[in-house]
């Protein structure tokens, strides 16, 4: 026979409950609301940092497509210069002209591929409060009265300019602050981009040059500290020393 596990109180009269008909204690929901608690929190932990890792590596990803961008287009519109003059107070002066922290060319490859035609550029080196250097460039095309800027490498600790100059009679060249000859260009034109310890000079031939010294030489890029860089090299290398910067190095091309 079944037991019957209902039974009454002799004084009371109230219904006794056994053992396998009792309810959750206040004790025990609090422990299982505490539990649950901890494992929601430990799975909105993990999905947050999986949605950060995610957002960094694109970040990563679109700063290091900004580089290579940047980099091209600048040796593109170095290799490109033109060797144009302008008249002044009737001598004939050459565009380009450069010192430690800007440069002036004139040259025929545009930032914004759609214009044709011959363009004035000038790179200036900027500090921000910071400290830390970009570089921006200036394009205007002879002609018009639109300039248009954009900000190429930024997040550098030093950012600077060199120049080869070698003269008729030397053996060897040398490279120089400034270049302020308006008759000859300069052979090669070096960019410093200098983040922490490391000095990466990107050394960029200008063909008008060039093609006068009967010369070609295509770009190198070499580090300070350990000689010649790959290409691919220069990009990771820079980019693994501003990862502790701020996510974004480069900004967009504006108009």
């Amino acid at each position: 026979m079944t037991r019957n596990c209902r039974e009454r109180g002799p004084a009371s009269g109230r219904t006794l409950l056994s053992n396998n008909e009792r309810g959750f204690t206040l004790l025990e929901l609090l422990i299982s609301f505490a539990i649950l608690g901890i494992i929601v929190v430990i799975i909105a932990g993990a999905m947050k940092v999986s949605v950060q890792a995610v957002a960094g590596g694109e970040k990563k990803l679109a700063s290091i497509e900004r580089f290579r961008t940047s980099l091209n287009a600048v040796e593109a519109q170095i290799q490109s210069q033109s060797g144009l003059t302008y008249d002044d107070n009737g001598e004939r002066k050459r565009y380009f002209k450069g010192d430690h922290e800007s440069m002036q060319l004139s040259t025929n490859y545009s930032l914004w591929g759609g214009d044709k035609g011959y363009a004035v550029v000038s790179y200036e080196v900027e500090t921000d409060r910071d400290g830390k250097q970009s570089l921006k460039a200036t394009e205007t095309v002879i002609g018009m009265d639109n300039p248009r800027e954009t900000t190429l490498f930024n997040l550098m600790d030093k950012i600077y300019f060199e120049y080869f100059y070698k003269g008729p009679t030397d053996e060897k060249g040398t490279w120089v602050d400034s270049w302020t000859d308006d008759v000859t260009i300069p052979e090669k034109v070096k960019l410093h981009l200098i983040a922490g310890e490391r000095d990466f000079s990107i050394i960029i031939p200008l063909r008008t040059a060039s093609s006068q010294n009967a010369t070609s030489t295509p770009p190198s890029f070499t580090n300070s500290q350990n000689g010649p860089v790959s290409i691919p090299g220069i990009f990771s290398k820079l980019q693994n020393m501003q990862n502790s910067a701020a996510p974004a190095p480069f900004s967009n091309l504006n108009r």
